[in-house]
């Protein structure tokens, strides 16, 4: 459990940490081996406001023991039910995850799932493309990432577009792969992305995929236990920075991306913060952030606070109605002073929102 009602800034100090060398990536999607897939969309039936699909996915490359399809409509298109599979819809991007019966696809493999959907009775055009378990559904196989995380060049084709948000979810090796912890740390973030234009009439770009899943090169107590700052309330978290600068090539402050850090580990000291371009949280957040720790509100909240110190907020000094105050707590019924919005936009990450 956090300590502190609300969560200090970085030091400074902290935050210029740069790590020299060469940067790798140890980014991997879920379950993800030699990769390939092929999906086929069918519109069954059709009738004024709704409609009911199938969509039938094939497994090209090896064996999975669980999947997630993602794709997004063009056309404004609701999922309203499902059946065979859960499905989640975010804006345009559903993502539908198997059922407990068809978790396994071998190796060209197949299963299918139905739902049924509202359009616009103008236009219901199929999804352009889908991924399955993070792998893009092409027809064919590709190589896909070893047991350990593959080592690719940061400057490879794949780097972010800059003045985005860059959300990571960090798995100690003991920490079994849960897609709650990817979708819910994205809701959040979708949230907040959502909130700040909202109140600055102008808002962030996150990435894509919204987390990025790291491999840890640690177990979990590794992760709680070395010291790591003057107090162990920033052990867990600085020491998840500094795998974050080491693996991504990212520096502290960064003036390429803003970061957002959760990590799968916590003791009962440990907390987190904001500053510098940097958002970095412990257990108790990503757990939060999967809908398994309290009311989404109080996380939603929490992101859209340090989010706050990442742009250069500091804290309130009174609990003032703002997210910068314990009022984030109170969240959606928080709202930013003029003043705090002014420090936002001519701050140096003013020019990431638009």
């Amino acid at each position: 459990m956090l300590q502190r009602l609300r969560r200090t800034p970085l030091a400074a100090a902290v935050l210029a940490a740069t790590i020299a060398g060469a940067a790798v990536s140890g980014v991997t999607s879920a379950q993800a081996a030699a990769s390939g897939c092929r999906v086929v969309y069918t519109v069954g039936n059709q009738w004024s406001g709704g409609f009911a699909a199938n969509v039938s996915v094939t497994n090209l490359g090896d064996a999975l023991t669980g999947w997630t399809l993602r794709w997004s409509f063009t056309a404004g298109q609701t999922v309203t039910q499902a059946w065979n599979a859960a499905t989640t819809q975010s804006g345009s991007a559903v993502t539908a995850v198997n059922a407990g019966w068809n978790a396994s696809l071998a190796t060209n493999g197949s299963t299918s799932f139905g739902f049924n959907g509202s359009w616009n009775n103008s236009s219901n055009p199929v999804p352009s493309s889908f991924t399955l378990n993070g792998v893009a559904c092409t027809g064919t196989t590709t190589p896909g990432p070893t047991t350990s995380p593959t080592v690719t060049p940061t400057s490879a084709p794949q780097t972010p577009p800059v003045r985005t948000v860059r959300a990571y979810w960090l798995k100690p090796t003991d920490v079994a792969y849960d897609q709650r912890y990817v979708d819910g740390i994205a809701g959040v973030m979708r949230e907040a992305q959502r909130y700040y234009r909202q109140e600055l009439g102008k808002t962030f770009t996150l990435n894509d995929p919204v987390v990025e899943v790291v491999n840890g090169d640690h177990p979990r107590s590794w992760y709680e236990n070395t010291p790591n700052g003057n107090e162990c309330y920033w052990w867990v978290v600085f020491n998840m920075q500094q795998e974050l600068l080491r693996k991504l090539g990212l520096r502290a402050p960064d003036s390429r991306w803003l970061n957002v850090g959760e990590i799968s580990a916590e003791s009962s000291c440990s907390g987190g913060g904001g500053g510098g371009g940097w958002v970095i949280l412990s257990g108790h957040d990503a757990d939060g952030a999967a809908g398994i720790n309290g009311s989404m509100n109080r996380w939603y909240g929490g992101m859209v606070h340090e989010l706050g110190h990442a742009l250069g907020l500091p804290d309130s000094t009174s609990t003032d109605g703002t997210p910068m105050s314990a009022s984030f707590y109170n969240y959606p019924n928080t709202h930013f002073s003029q003043a705090q919005k002014d420090k936002i936009l001519s701050g140096p990450y003013g020019s990431f929102l638009s």
